[in-house]
C-alpha cells in the first residue's frame, strides 16, 4: 500500500516538537497520530488508513544530487522493512538523516529502521502470537 508523502511544513514541525522520537546510528525517526487520518481513509479509493511519511535530508549531507541518493536510501530501506513486517497505519512518520548515512547501504539502514519502528511500537503484532505467558494460562485441572 503507497504512503502519501508529508509535503506540508507545518506537519514536520509537528511531528519535531509532538511526537515519538528514537534516534539510531544514521537516521531518527519521530512518530505522531494523525489527526486527519480518518477523513484521508475516507478519501481513499480502498477505505484503508494511511501513513504519511516525510524524508528530511539536511543541506549538510550535500548537494541535490547526494541528498536525493540518501533519500532513495531511505526508501529502499523502508520498503525492506515492509516486506518483514506490518506497520501501524495512521501516522505521520518522519526519518531524519543524521552524518555519516550517504556511506550507508539500504540493508544497514533496513536494519536500523527495523530496530527503531520496534522501540517505537509500530508493527502491527502476529494473529497467531499470543501475549500472555504460561503462567497466565489455564491448566485443565482433572
Amino acid at each position: 500500500m503507497k504512503d502519501i508523502a508529508i509535503t506540508e511544513n507545518h506537519l514536520y514541525q509537528k511531528a519535531f516538537r509532538r511526537g515519538q522520537r528514537w534516534s539510531g546510528r544514521f537516521v531518527t525517526v519521530c512518530v505522531l497520530k494523525d489527526l486527519h487520518a480518518k477523513r484521508l481513509m475516507k478519501e481513499n479509493p480502498q477505505k484503508k488508513y494511511l501513513n504519511r511519511i516525510g524524508l528530511s535530508v539536511p543541506k549538510r549531507e550535500g548537494g541535490a544530487v547526494e541528498r536525493n541518493r540518501v533519500k532513495r536510501i531511505l526508501r529502499a530501506g523502508l520498503a525492506e522493512v515492509r516486506k518483514k513486517n506490518t506497520l501501524k497505519t495512521g501516522y505521520l512518520i518522519v526519518i531524519s538523516t543524521r552524518p555519516g548515512v550517504e556511506k550507508q547501504k539500504s540493508t544497514a539502514i533496513a536494519a536500523e529502521l527495523q530496530y527503531i519502528f520496534k522501540k517505537l511500537d509500530m508493527f502491527v503484532p502476529s494473529p497467531g502470537i499470543s501475549n500472555r505467558t504460561e503462567r497466565e494460562t489455564p491448566q485443565n485441572t482433572p
